[in-house]
């Protein structure tokens, strides 16, 4: 129990920020307002198909590092032990429970929440719920209130329970498909064998996205530089169409972006030809994205070019039931069943769980990005021979840059840094989306040295961080 609970508190401390789903504290205690937030956790849990919510002491709720803990769950509460106060208050009875682990030598406890199942989770005769780090009456939101009563009637939404809001709906580039593979479809039957209907005999949403007119657009965008801030190259759009064929029609553009670049470095007989990107863990990434999407929602994956990189971005987050540990080594848990059936009978993916791993062998862990509501993969560029020079300053090959490094491809050298801020900036070129907790594990350095050396860089001239700590990124001014 302890080692499965210290990965979930260890993949909890990843996120930036809390989650609707739990919750952190250091030596916080009010047994009431504890009631309220079993409440609110539990009924959030449902809300984002979640089994279980955390409140947990001992973690700092801005750094998430371990500071350790006095609180005692086994206190008394007026003379009433606290787990008989709190159960006593709530309804229905969620099973929740105390647990105590040591996280780097600290005390941490764990109130560890089961997700409302029948009705919404109440204490003492009010229900709650989470928006964002907030606590709030749960009567005070209908819309998310009458949700919450679906998501406990039905269960969580998914591709194949939810109904399309496009009801004329034709397949006939679907049967090509599988004719294509050669598998040939049932004309009478496909519809139900492929799990085309909601229980209701709707088409699901899973139908609309097969269909000849999925309805979803998946758009490639090209930015001339390192950030969205930089001016946009163009945009393609692809889809309206079976997502089978939107899928092909992205792995085939990858490879008309993937330039083949010659290498005439200590060439003897012949040239060494270099591919801008692994084409593989391309492949992987866009595959996935696909797969794993968060289709109900009915947002799609986007595909965004730099001058140094490919982002890729799918909604959503890790699948109920994954860990960040299970899902570096390959631990695949779909996330649109069906889907991930009707991939795996076409042979565009394979159940080896070998995808992400793939992609961290080439270009390591740092290459995802957990963002609240979506990952993200990141594929560098291999430049050879590049207007850039070696610190990615793009304006390297202009005359009269501030270096007065002509040539544009000779590392700059910063005799008024030291070397950790070296490191810091080197790692905020290399990646402008870069957070300070990935400055922390990039360089190996610890908070309050990464700390310092930002802040040192920003008086110096070198950084400027544009927009929010979530959502901004850093510009290199020198």
């Amino acid at each position: 129990m302890n080692s499965t609970l210290i990965s979930k508190i260890d993949e909890l401390r990843q996120y930036d920020t809390e989650r609707e789903w739990f919750e952190f504290k250091e030596n916080w205690n009010d047994p009431r307002e504890l009631g309220e937030y079993i409440s609110a956790i539990s009924n959030s849990s449902a809300y984002e198909g979640r089994e279980c919510g955390y409140f947990i002491w001992g973690i700092h709720d801005k750094t998430h590092e371990p500071v350790g803990t006095k609180f005692d769950p086994n206190q008394d509460v007026k003379g009433e032990p606290l787990k008989h106060f709190l159960a006593r208050q709530i309804y229905p009875d969620v099973n929740f429970h105390f647990e105590e682990i040591y996280l780097e030598d600290k005390r941490v406890v764990v109130l560890v929440i089961p997700a409302a199942k029948t009705i919404p989770t109440s204490f003492s005769e009010e229900r709650y719920i989470r928006i964002g780090s907030s606590k709030e009456k749960l009567r005070k939101y209908p819309e998310k209130e009458s949700f919450l009563f679906s998501i406990l009637r039905t269960g969580f939404p998914t591709i194949e329970n939810t109904a399309s809001e496009y009801q004329e709906l034709s397949f006939e580039k679907l049967i090509i498909y599988y004719g294509a593979k050669g598998i040939k479809l049932n004309t009478t039957q496909y519809e139900k064998n492929l799990g085309l209907y909601t229980a209701d005999g709707k088409y699901n949403i899973m139908a609309q996205l097969l269909s000849d007119n999925s309805h979803i657009p998946v758009r490639v965008a090209i930015f001339s530089g390192k950030s969205k801030s930089d001016n946009m190259y163009s945009v393609r759009e692809f889809g309206f169409q079976c997502l089978l064929y939107t899928l092909d029609e992205i792995l085939r553009y990858g490879d008309v972006l993937n330039i083949i670049q010659a290498d005439e470095a200590d060439r003897v007989v012949e040239r060494k030809e270099v591919p801008l990107f692994d084409k593989d863990a391309f492949r992987e990434a866009i595959i996935n994205a696909f797969l794993h999407n968060k289709w109900v929602e009915m947002n799609e994956p986007m595909v965004t070019i730099y001058s140094d990189r490919i982002e890729i971005l799918s909604r959503g987050t890790i699948p109920q039931g994954q860990t960040v540990e299970g899902f570096f080594l390959g631990e695949s848990i779909p996330v649109n069943k069906k889907l991930s059936e009707i991939f795996l009978q076409l042979h565009i993916s394979e159940k080896t769980g070998r995808g992400v791993p793939k992609i961290t062998e080439k270009y390591g862990k740092e290459a995802f990005e957990f963002r609240e509501n979506s990952i993200i993969v990141k594929i560098p560029f291999n430049w050879i021979n590049t207007m850039y020079d070696k610190e990615g300053n793009k304006e390297g090959n202009k005359e009269g840059n501030k270096e007065g490094n002509k040539e544009g491809n000779k590392a700059v050298s910063y005799v008024d840094l030291n070397e950790t801020q070296k490191l810091i900036l080197q790692a905020i070129k290399n990646n402008p989306n870069i957070t300070k907790r990935e400055i922390q594990e990039k360089i190996g350095k610890g908070k309050t040295a990464v700390d310092r050396g930002i802040s040192n860089l920003k008086e110096k001239g070198y950084i400027e961080h544009i927009g929010s700590n979530r959502t901004g990124y850093w510009k290199i001014l020198r």
